[in-house]
């Protein structure tokens, strides 16, 4: 199996955090030996984390449990520092990135990284992203949106159009969710923003036209199982067809774009799996878990093993063929 969707963070200090941005930089509180840790944000505590966060070699033998062959890492979001200065964002991406391939180094075969950009500035971003490429990234992994700039901005249509032209796969991750004192509790932000926040960057894309000027060649794949997008797809197909200030920039029924997009498969019900398949096609799903993470799927796999709508052959799609494929593992 592959699991295409899970995050690291390394052992950055305090001191190195603020030389960067002492108030927003993430760092690592863990003490020395111990296996349960805290990531700070200058002096908050923003979320605790366990040894696989940071260890390599304890990551690859909880996969040896979990029977996965091959995991795909990314930054953990807090990691991307999109509000900084773009030259000061360029240095940190680069040294994260570089971090990332020496992270995948001590078991280049179970572990893949994708890199992080300063995605608020066009042209450091493109550079960092061909850079990480260089240096062994298998992909990039942004946010959805910086600031108010969603997908639809010029400056991240541009960013898309040159991992289209350099054949770089982009995985799109919800961060800085919507939603403010609004929802303070029981991690609300998590599971309501986060997937609304998937869905408009989706949604951003088809009603934008951006798709339009975007290459189809694009690999690009949103995490979350795509959010809300496939439960409420025909909610925005039926606004099109009786609203025309939906249709001004999209030229083609929005389900019809669909098929332009890869999700991954952390959706854990199998309603919810069996619609997002139907809606996306069994070729656009990729196995993956969100580990280290509490949210993620914990036995990594299961929901797509267990369920019944699926042949023996388009489960191994899903668990393994389709991400080899997205990413070039093969």
């Amino acid at each position: 199996m592959i699991d295409m969707h899970s995050h690291f963070f390394p052992p950055i200090t305090r001191a190195e955090a603020a030389a960067f941005d002492a108030e927003r930089a993430p760092w690592l509180a863990v003490r020395e030996g111990e296996s349960e840790g805290q990531v700070m944000v200058g002096d908050r505590p923003f979320r605790p984390v366990y040894q696989a966060l940071w260890d390599a070699d304890f990551r690859v033998a909880e996969l040896d449990q979990q029977g996965i062959d091959v995991q795909v890492l990314c930054a953990t979001p807090v990691m991307f520092g999109y509000a900084w200065e773009p030259a000061k964002a360029a240095d940190w991406a680069a040294r994260m990135n570089d971090r990332a391939v020496a992270f995948c180094a001590r078991h280049p075969r179970r572990l893949k990284a994708l890199s992080q950009v300063p995605l608020q500035d066009l042209k450091l971003a493109c550079a960092e992203v061909s850079r990480a490429q260089a240096a062994g990234c298998i992909g990039v992994q942004i946010g959805n949106h910086v600031g108010d700039k969603d997908l639809d901005h010029e400056l991240l249509v541009d960013f898309l159009i040159h991992c289209a032209e350099q054949s770089i796969p982009v995985l799109v991750h919800p961060w800085d969710m919507m939603g403010g004192n609004r929802m303070k509790k029981w991690m609300l932000p998590w599971l309501v923003s986060m997937p609304a926040e998937t869905q408009l960057g989706m949604l951003s894309l088809i009603l934008s036209g951006a798709l339009e000027r975007i290459p189809e060649s694009l690999r690009i794949c949103f995490a979350h199982g795509g959010g809300s997008f496939a439960y409420l797809l025909g909610r925005v197909d039926n606004a099109w067809r009786h609203r025309d200030i939906i249709r001004k920039d999209c030229p083609r029924l929005p389900s019809e774009y669909a098929r332009r997009f890869h999700v991954d498969s952390a959706v854990f019900d199998p309603g919810a799996f069996k619609l997002l398949v139907d809606v996306m096609g069994v070729d656009r799903v990729l196995l993956g878990s969100d580990y280290p993470f509490p949210l993620g799927e914990q036995k990594i796999g299961s929901l797509v093993r267990e369920v019944e709508f699926l042949s023996g052959g388009q489960k191994q799609q899903i668990l393994r063929g389709n991400s080899e494929a997205f990413f070039g593992l093969a």
